[in-house]
């Protein structure tokens, strides 16, 4: 885009001369004809007041003509008020060229968000009024343009949780919410910053995504489930095979039974993720503490032996909302890792504290070889180990901490992990104020 030619000083100085010139031609003429019709200072009274209604002239007559947004020719003439018509003609030209193009690059980026299979709708931060959305909208939300310009988006998409989660400000992504469009369909939606004004919320087709998570659910646990009943009966016949009746067999028998045991906890394990998964919630009920902790104290003495110190520092004072069943087992799988992991001589501590905004957490601590920052953001996938060996010598299975992950999302807790590698690692199960219950209240 070309830019303006602002006029130089010596075409400016130009100008001025050529308006000098005229006003002395003016004066001096006004005078001539005073003096020879004998009255000078009226004639050249009345010359430079024709003078001042020209200049007035011309001045309204530009005016008028940016007031109607009229295209200004250039002019050819010469003098102040040519060159400063020349200048705003320019600015026309290059201000229309802008315009052109800031319509060009809309016209693309519409038709770019018209392309997306995701739904974009660009809501008003205020009130969240509807201000423009893509073709896709139609289908995913059921949006119709233009009668839904300037409607609120939650009278159209009528779903108490995306109400709630717009209410509650849309901090995280919402998943797996149902479609107000097509029959069926499955959406995850995101509210991101797009003007101080706007907000763009982003709708995307997560159906097929479900559907094959669903077809792994159900592989998983029929797998598991035909791999039960061999492994059982596998386990009964080495059971009934004594060492001592072999005993050119007893280091293999050992390994087998060993294996064996190994890929039975592996098949239970997958089942109880199975189960975990296949469900939305868990019934609630009040959370013994102090007996839970007294289990955890009587599990992690039995597997340690005596070669590790083990602790409980109970300052929370409450009970916890939930189920007990699964809090056991979210809370022993920590504190078995802790003690399979710890050397001998370590400590292994069970912390049950108050949290911020009135929540509570329980920590497993461990004085543990530690981990790698690196491995942390991976830790609760399924089968993942910091080291090839590192679970498999020790008896784990690769899956505790993915039960412990879905158990505290089914309460709507959160697992936070802290390690440092030759210190130890430090496990917190972190539940909100809604699942405190004070001891004694009923």
């Amino acid at each position: 885009m070309r830019k303006t030619r602002l006029p130089t000083p010596a075409t400016l100085k130009r100008a001025w001369q050529h308006t000098a010139g005229r006003l002395a031609a003016v004066v001096l003429g006004s005078l001539l004809l005073g003096l020879l019709t004998g009255h000078p200072w009226p004639v050249l009274c009345a010359g430079l007041l024709g003078v001042l209604v020209w200049h007035y002239a011309q001045l309204h007559a530009l005016l008028g003509q940016l007031n109607r947004r009229e295209w200004l020719q250039r002019p050819d003439a010469q003098g102040v008020f040519a060159e400063l018509a020349r200048v705003l003609h320019l600015r026309q030209r290059e201000n229309r060229e802008r315009k052109r193009r800031l319509l060009g690059t809309l016209r693309a980026f519409r038709q770019a968000a018209a392309a997306l299979p995701d739904a974009v709708v660009v809501l008003s931060r205020r009130e969240q009024r509807i201000e423009w959305f893509n073709e896709a909208s139609e289908h995913l939300l059921g949006l119709s343009y233009p009668k839904d310009i300037g409607s609120r988006f939650s009278n159209l998409v009528r779903s108490p949780q995306v109400t709630a989660w717009l209410e509650a400000g849309a901090a995280e992504p919402l998943i797996d919410v149902q479609g107000t469009g097509a029959e069926g369909l499955r959406l995850s939606m995101r509210l991101l910053e797009y003007t101080p004004e706007e907000q763009l919320l982003i709708a995307r087709d997560i159906s097929k995504l479900l559907h094959l998570e669903q077809v792994r659910r159900d592989f998983v646990a029929n797998v598991s489930h035909e791999l039960r009943t061999p492994l059982t009966v596998l386990h009964g016949y080495l059971d009934m095979i004594e060492p001592e009746d072999v005993p050119e067999w007893s280091g293999m028998l050992s390994e087998m039974r060993r294996q064996s045991g190994r890929m039975t906890q592996i098949v239970e394990d997958l089942l109880t993720l199975s189960r975990l998964e296949s469900r939305e919630s868990l019934p609630h009920e009040r959370v013994d503490m102090p007996s839970m902790l007294s289990a955890l104290r009587s599990e992690a003495e039995a597997m340690s032996l005596g070669r590790h110190r083990i602790e409980i520092d109970d300052r929370a004072g409450c009970d916890l909302l939930g189920s007990t069943k699964e809090l056991h087992s979210a809370f022993s799988n920590l504190v078995v890792n802790a003690v399979r992991y710890t050397p001998e001589g370590g400590r292994v501590r069970v912390e049950f504290h108050p949290a911020a905004a009135g929540g509570v957490s329980l920590c497993v601590v461990d004085t543990g070889p530690g981990i790698a920052p690196q491995h942390l953001p991976r830790l609760t996938e399924r089968f993942y180990r910091v080291s090839s060996s590192r679970s498999r010598d020790s008896g784990g299975t690769g899956l505790g901490l993915a039960i412990v992950k879905h158990i505290l999302q089914l309460h709507q807790a959160q697992l936070a992990i802290d390690s440092e590698v030759g210190v130890g690692s430090r496990f917190c199960c972190v539940f909100d104020a809604r699942h405190r219950i004070e001891r004694g209240a009923v």
